[in-house]
């Protein structure tokens, strides 16, 4: 990977964005964009539109990453300083005991643990059962009245972890969900700009989507695109204990995952297909029989109907601190993308 790229991916993915509060993810994408997007905007809800303009000739397509990760928001401090919490997002109660996170003040971040009671000390009942969050507290490590001076309810918290690479062409991180998908949407207009593209292509870091798509249906109602891509992650199932019976076969390193069902426009994704063949580029496909969850629901249910689709990477242990992909996968996403951008013509007809 480009140094610059891989530059860019740790910084999006370090800067700390819970739902509601990605201003500093935000700032990463738009600076980064702006040297090559005809146009950058925020818009009032914090999503960034960044536009790479095409002869106009041909259908607009907007592809949406979301900035915003899981996280977690301060709601009660004690007096002897310890933080009370809620959950930003899904999270799994059973691996957050003892997780160092970071508080994050104005005056700058904090680091913090969640803490519980030692197993010694548990009841036995106790020691059988997934703790609640609201049995889990944040301990800053510094006296009730300073807390209080530094430290204010509703200030946003998130895991102390960053992106590192390991493995053999691996990377590991939290919130690859989905600022990952916005580094692939911002390195498509890169690679496109200076193509001669039918339509214009406007990249969208979208936000507040772990919380109900929120910025993926502001952006796609503002943007009206004729076609609309979600670039997101997708359950890489290679590891013990997932049924793929039940939820299917994709893996690392097998290339980006198309997904086909109710949400996706059947065109887009004979486009999608097409053009990964074309240039052989590795990629797996999936079935969605409902909405996916994405801001791919967001894109085809706006205004009058989009041409929407799905595009994944495949991400293990989503949702936790230490989410693991394939950088090769990162760079065949944008392949395939920018292949995509490049086969649409004039005149394309994206009805079923």
């Amino acid at each position: 990977m480009r140094a610059k790229s891989l530059e860019f991916l740790k910084s999006l993915v370090e800067a700390p964005s819970p739902s509601g509060y990605e201003q500093p993810a935000a700032r990463v994408f738009r600076d980064y964009v702006a040297a090559f997007a005809d146009d950058v905007t925020t818009d009032v809800m914090g999503s960034v539109h960044a536009i790479v303009r095409g002869s106009g000739k041909g259908p607009s397509v907007m592809l949406a990453g979301h900035i915003d990760e899981i996280g977690f928001m301060v709601t009660y401090i004690t007096d002897d300083g310890f933080l009370s919490f809620k959950e930003i997002g899904g999270h799994d109660p059973q691996i957050l005991p003892g997780a160092r996170v970071q508080v994050h003040t104005a005056e700058g971040p904090l680091l913090g643990i969640l803490g519980r009671m030692p197993i010694h000390l548990l009841d036995e009942d106790e020691r059988k059962k997934v703790v609640k969050t609201d049995r889990l507290f944040i301990d800053v490590g510094m006296p009730g009245k300073d807390v209080k001076k530094r430290v204010h309810v509703g200030d946003p918290v998130t895991h102390a972890v960053g992106l590192e690479e390991f493995g053999d062409g691996l990377a590991v991180s939290r919130a690859f969900d989905d600022k990952m998908g916005a580094w692939i949407v911002a390195e498509v207009l890169r690679q496109v700009k200076g193509k001669k593209l039918a339509g214009d292509v406007i990249g969208a870091g979208t936000v507040q989507e772990e919380i109900g798509m929120r910025g993926g249906i502001t952006s796609a109602y503002r943007v009206d695109p004729v076609v609309g891509i979600a670039v997101e992650v997708g359950h890489a199932t290679d590891y013990p204990d997932i049924n793929k019976r039940k939820h299917g076969e994709t893996k690392l390193g097998g290339g980006p995952i198309i997904t086909r069902g109710a949400n996706i426009n059947p065109k887009v994704f004979e486009l999608l297909v097409a053009a990964a063949k074309a240039a052989k580029i590795p990629y797996q496909t999936d079935g969605a029989p409902r909405g996916t969850g994405t801001d791919a629901n967001a894109m085809q249910l706006s205004r009058g109907g989009k041409a929407a689709a799905l595009v994944s990477v495949p991400l293990r242990y989503m949702h936790t601190p230490t989410e693991v992909l394939s950088l090769a996968d990162l760079e065949n996403t944008v392949k395939l993308l920018v292949a995509f951008l490049e086969r649409l013509k004039p005149g394309t007809d994206f009805t079923p």
